[in-house]
């Protein structure tokens, strides 16, 4: 059993606290942009104004589409009365699905209006994105968040949370499936590293991490403690059904295996 006393509020600034799930979703966004940076340091076929265009348009749908699914996952709670609904606007609650469908559908909107190479740049960010949502996971097990559910006495590396400001049951021993989706990411981030050009049209690879992000989402919400949205179902199952529904057909009919051309 692992305790996690950490206090979740990294610095106040008067009367308004910072917590490290905050400064961790920074340092993800951060990271996303220097590994698309790296990327066209190392001969990326793309400008550095487009990835400023694009990281314009990419972060604000991405929270917009995040906070809205927060929403709509809680719509008893902020529609219940006009306090509830005050908050609505505001900087909590945020969906990883969200953010990762917002920023996509951003970027296609706007390749549709340009000659902006939508699946390419998909391709090219993919990686950056695992290591970015690694990031983000870290500040969700400083926080309490996306804890899972309780945890059986025998399971060593189960957790237990004792900081009063943790968003996570306290005293109780539960499954660390932060850490599980840390290791996943990373460990997906390897496999689809290697695979890079090695699959075509593009945006392939991005596919192929969307199909098995959806696929460790739907299992994991069997883990995690949270809302039925739908069938008795979270909404970020629901979600992932809904994409590999759209995603597997996709790929079964398009994509193809290039020989040789993975390396470099």
């Amino acid at each position: 059993m692992i305790t996690i006393g950490i206090n979740p509020i990294a610095f106040t600034i008067g009367e308004m606290s910072v917590r490290w799930y905050g400064v961790m979703i920074a340092l993800a966004v951060v990271m996303l942009i220097l590994w698309v940076v790296w990327q066209i340091r190392r001969g990326a076929d793309i400008s550095y104004d487009s990835l400023l265009t694009v990281a314009l348009i990419a972060i604000p749908s991405g929270i917009i589409i995040s906070r809205l699914l927060h929403i709509i996952d809680l719509w008893s709670y902020y529609f219940q009365d006009f306090e509830h609904l005050r908050q609505v606007i505001g900087a909590g609650g945020l969906t990883i699905w969200g953010a990762i469908l917002g920023a996509t559908l951003g970027i296609w909107i706007y390749s549709r209006f340009s000659d902006f190479k939508f699946g390419y740049f998909m391709d090219l960010v993919t990686p950056g994105v695992l290591l970015a949502q690694a990031v983000g996971r870290i500040g969700c097990t400083i926080n309490g968040c996306c804890y899972g559910m309780a945890a059986p006495a025998w399971l060593p590396w189960s957790v237990v949370y004792t900081h009063p400001d943790s968003y996570a049951p306290l005293g109780i021993a539960v499954h660390p499936t932060q850490p599980y989706e840390i290791i996943f990411l990373l460990i997906v981030f390897g496999v689809l590293f290697w695979l890079r050009r090695r699959f075509q049209p593009e945006g392939s690879l991005f596919l192929i991490y969307l199909s098995m992000y959806s696929i460790w989402r739907l299992g994991l919400g069997f883990m995690r403690d949270g809302t039925d949205f739908l069938f008795g179902l979270h909404q970020a199952q629901v979600v992932g059904i809904v994409v590999l529904l759209i995603v597997i057909p996709i790929l079964v009919l398009r994509t193809r295996w290039v020989k040789g051309e993975g390396r470099g």
